[in-house]
């Protein structure tokens, strides 16, 4: 047997980063979670470098008509990269290591302390190279030629950095926005699911009680349990859950219904092993609203016994779950009309939103069946 490691080893706090589905707010959570990225992660120190290096170009072109040959034109040249490395790779660091302390911390607070810190290294580094210059003997001492580079050197290396931070925050709000939106369309999304199933559920439901209360008790007992579970899972909030939890949510609807519909429908389940099905997630409630529609559509249409066949397959990274309805001989039912109202285009975007442009839900109708297939993106961390 593989070594398979739990679904709820995989969302828990230790093992963030071996995320099962490729749900976008997770994937923005880190960067959502303090307006400055993790620099040193955008890039590595050698890329820096790489522009610190023609950031250093970039000043020493224009000062050059303070420089009297191209000898002090190089020795200008390295030593404002190393000065301008010694600034900002550190700080880069430090930054990085205090984020736990600054996102508890303002926006305006975080900011100022990063623009001080920017600022005292630049002094630091500045008057440490030039000192190492005049100790070589490359450079005169100046006392106010020094005073003077040093102030405009630590100002503008203020400036420059209150103009990343500021364009940090922008990066940082559009992403807030982008969250919202994506929380909005989700929600709207698990609403219209909700109202498209409470209306007819909930008065077919109460009908069926009604006429088991006196002659079956036991019954409408076990039916209000299985209400309960249903709905309590339905207004939860709960958006992706474990696999299991999804069949169990099944079979509850499928238990209400088999009860108003008697012998009209007969379920078959080709589960994988425990092993394997307790690993797997999907988005709440998309298998059984799946289910609801194809019951709707064809199970109430007709007297005859209709036979569903579920088969769920976890292979190669990838969750495939196969619904065969065998249509009724007797009662006409017209094709067309069935196809338009096999469009699962609600729960496939939730899909989508959870596990990728690549999940899907199609559904091919012939003239003696309908299979509906529900395909996702699922990483097993253990192969």
């Amino acid at each position: 047997m593989k070594n398979w490691r739990s679904y709820w080893y995989k969302t828990s706090q230790e093992s963030k980063n071996s995320s099962i589905a490729n749900d976008e707010v997770a994937l923005l959570a880190t960067r959502l979670e303090f307006f400055i990225p993790k620099l040193m992660e955008i890039m590595r120190p050698l890329q820096w470098l790489t522009y610190i290096a023609l950031w250093s170009l970039f000043l020493t072109v224009i000062e050059r008509h303070g420089l009297s040959s191209w000898s002090d034109f190089i020795i200008n040249l390295v030593a404002r990269t190393i000065q301008n490395g010694l600034t900002v790779i550190p700080v880069l660091y430090l930054v990085d290591y205090l984020r736990p302390v600054f996102k508890n911390a303002s926006i305006p607070s975080v900011s100022v302390r990063i623009v001080m810190l920017m600022m005292f290294a630049a002094t630091v580094s500045m008057a440490l190279v030039v000192l190492v210059l005049i100790n070589m003997g490359l450079m005169e001492y100046d006392r106010q030629a020094f005073m003077t580079n040093l102030f405009f050197n630590t100002v503008l290396t203020g400036g420059f950095t209150i103009v990343f931070l500021l364009y940090f925050l922008r990066s940082y709000r559009e992403l807030n926005a982008l969250k919202l939106s994506f929380e909005y369309k989700l929600t709207a999304q698990n609403d219209l699911i909700k109202t498209r199933t409470a209306p007819h559920f909930f008065f077919n439901t109460i009908n069926t009680l009604v006429s088991l209360i006196e002659s079956n008790p036991s019954k409408a007992s076990a039916l209000l349990q299985n209400v309960s579970v249903l709905y309590r899972a339905s207004f939860s909030g709960e958006r992706e859950i474990s696999f299991e939890e999804e069949v169990a949510l099944c079979e509850h609807y499928l238990a209400i219904e088999s009860s108003r519909l008697a012998d009209k429908l007969e379920v078959h389940w080709d589960l994988p092993d425990e092993d394997i099905m307790y690993d797997m997630v999907i988005t709440a409630l998309t298998l059984q609203s799946v289910l609801e529609k194809m019951l709707l559509n064809v199970v109430e249409m007709t007297t005859e016994t209709i036979h569903f066949n579920i088969k769920v397959t976890w292979e190669q990274h990838r969750v495939a779950i196969q619904i065969d309805v065998e249509l009724p001989t007797k009662t006409l039912i017209i094709n067309h009309d069935l196809r338009q109202h096999m469009d699962f285009y609600i729960q496939a975007d939730r899909l989508r939103a959870y596990f990728g442009q690549s999940a899907d839900i199609q559904s091919t109708v012939t003239g003696n069946h309908i299979t509906t297939i529900i395909d996702y993106p699922l990483q097993d961390v253990s192969l």
